[in-house]
């Protein structure tokens, strides 16, 4: 669709103490599925809203029906009063609702002015593009956000995770919002990244938009938000005040009981064996310049850092993914050469890489979870080149039952299950591989309260049971109380390395800004 001169969206009803958004006992199934059940809350004109809940529980539900994605079997949507039937995208971005989405929908393909401009490029009368009118609308509009060092006519899919998720924003702003709809909108920002979108909910507020935060950070749930909603199995559990409710009360709400510990016990004393896992001098032809480090049987090394500071270079090329410009690995103290990922993954190496996009490089999402977790070993379960699938079937059932992911995975395609179980299904395959050595790059990104739990309780089992973790997490809290050691990285290389009591927040955050002299050891 084109956007031609005067297009506007319709007047809000001055009506005082209407809200901006209701949601009145909405139903939505999918055969026998029920996504949502009698759902409902409502949103203050001007207010920021958490929206949380569990994997599942019904927040992406809600989403797509006020994208106009899918309509409700039954139940109202109000907006700023008025009953409406969003039927379509465009009937509600008419109704002045956008949504930045967590799956990104941003076209890999296309540059970041095109995909800015997708579907209401500056037309003149006879349909005509005026390319040159809205790049000029683009780089005005990133300019005022403070995305200005954005080159416009870069591909997106050479863009950093981060940086799409800060366009997808961008687009989602680009439209004029009355009611935002944000959609996990800090599961891959960090440190600045975070600040930035702080400035821009506050700008929004001011403006009297309307924001719905999903998110399953609660740190930034008290930072933006006013008022929050908890769903849990489709159904509205309550809405508070976001200042009058505890974390803990919080968390019983969204899984139904309390997390005695979020966070497994670390073991009294740090490893201390030999290194499982050995770099030296590691450089790319990226961010990376010079990294070393070693990494113990029975370890959790974490790995931190701001966005493209070197992390995602460096977990690439302990897996064999990007090659090295120069420096070396070595496994149980013999150098190895990762030419791939199946170097890495072989008899005797024994290196895994959960990956920072689970959708599209971790699952092959059309095909089911039993497919998922054998392939990398599938050559184990042949005999005279035919698969014997009863033993696979056997194998991947245990694994899944290991990970509490139910049991349907084994024929189901892994697109039908929620994020947290998608990511569990990453884990299982490395686990059935029986790797020694995992890479987990930032795998509790988009996954709920209590499926985080599961993974930091299966870390530490893996670990306990004398695997090695390298670990890389956005959430500075999970590398404080999951790590027996962190390593700070600034600039591609690392800067300082933390241990016992000295792994506190402040002090990773001021070595990941490059302060190295007041963060425990500094490196060389």
């Amino acid at each position: 669709m084109l956007m031609r001169e005067g297009m506007s969206l319709p007047p809000v009803p001055d009506r005082k103490g209407v809200p901006a958004l209701s949601v009145d006992k909405v139903t939505k199934t999918y055969g026998a599925t029920v996504a949502l059940n009698d759902a409902e809350f409502s949103v203050a004109i001007g207010d920021v809203h958490a929206l949380l809940g569990e994997n599942g529980a019904g927040k992406s539900t809600i989403v797509k029906l006020l994208s106009g994605l899918i309509l409700p079997d039954r139940g109202r949507i109000k907006l700023f009063g008025r009953e409406v039937t969003l039927s379509h995208p465009i009937e509600a971005q008419r109704h002045g609702v956008q949504t930045a989405f967590q799956e990104l929908t941003l076209v890999r393909d296309l540059s970041v002015v095109e995909n800015m401009l997708l579907p209401h490029a500056p037309a003149g009368l006879l349909g005509q593009l005026r390319r040159r009118e809205g790049e000029a609308r683009v780089a005005a509009h990133f300019a005022a956000l403070g995305l200005e060092d954005i080159d416009l006519h870069a591909e997106i899919g050479e863009i950093d995770l981060a940086l799409r998720q800060k366009i997808e924003i961008a687009r989602a702003l680009f439209r004029r919002p009355r009611i935002l709809l944000l959609d996990e909108p800090t599961s891959t920002l960090s440190g600045r990244d975070i600040d930035w979108l702080g400035a821009q909910i506050d700008r929004l507020r001011h403006e009297g938009v309307t924001i719905v935060f999903i998110s399953h950070r609660l740190r930034e749930v008290r930072r933006f938000c006013d008022r929050l909603t908890v769903l849990r199995n489709g159904t509205s559990i309550g809405t508070t005040a976001v200042d009058e409710v505890q974390d803990d009360e919080v968390i019983r709400m969204i899984i139904g009981r309390s997390l005695a510990s979020t966070f497994p016990p670390r073991p009294a004393v740090a490893p201390s064996g030999a290194p499982v896992l050995a770099a030296e001098g590691l450089a790319t032809a990226g961010k990376l310049r010079g990294a070393g480090f070693t990494l113990r049987a029975g370890e959790i090394l974490g790995i931190a850092g701001l966005q493209g500071m070197g992390q995602q270079e460096l977990f690439l090329a302990c897996f064999g993914m990007t090659p090295l410009t120069s420096g070396s690995l070595a496994v149980d103290g013999r150098k190895v050469v990762l030419a791939s990922p199946r170097d890495a993954i072989r008899d005797g190496i024994g290196i895994s890489l959960v990956p920072e996009e689970r959708k599209t490089e971790g699952l092959f999402l059309k095909m089911p979870g039993r497919f998922n977790v054998s392939l990398p070993i599938i050559r184990r379960f042949a005999r005279f080149s035919v698969i014997d699938t009863a033993a696979e079937t056997r194998a991947v059932a245990d694994v899944l039952a290991r990970v509490e992911v139910p049991p349907r995975a084994l024929y189901t395609a892994a697109n039908a299950f929620s994020g947290g179980n998608q990511q569990k299904l990453v884990m299982a395959k490395w686990l059935l591989a029986g790797s020694r050595i995992l890479l987990l790059f930032d795998p509790t990104r988009g996954v709920d309260v209590g499926t985080k739990h599961q993974i930091y309780v299966l870390m530490r089992d893996f670990a306990d049971a004398g695997g090695a973790i390298l670990f890389h997490s956005t959430e500075i809290p999970e590398l404080v109380n999951m790590c027996d050691r962190v390593l700070v990285m600034y600039g591609g290389r690392f800067v300082a390395e933390l241990a016992g009591d000295g792994i506190e927040e402040e002090a990773i955050m001021r070595a990941a800004l490059g302060e190295t002299a007041a963060a425990g050891k500094t490196l060389a």
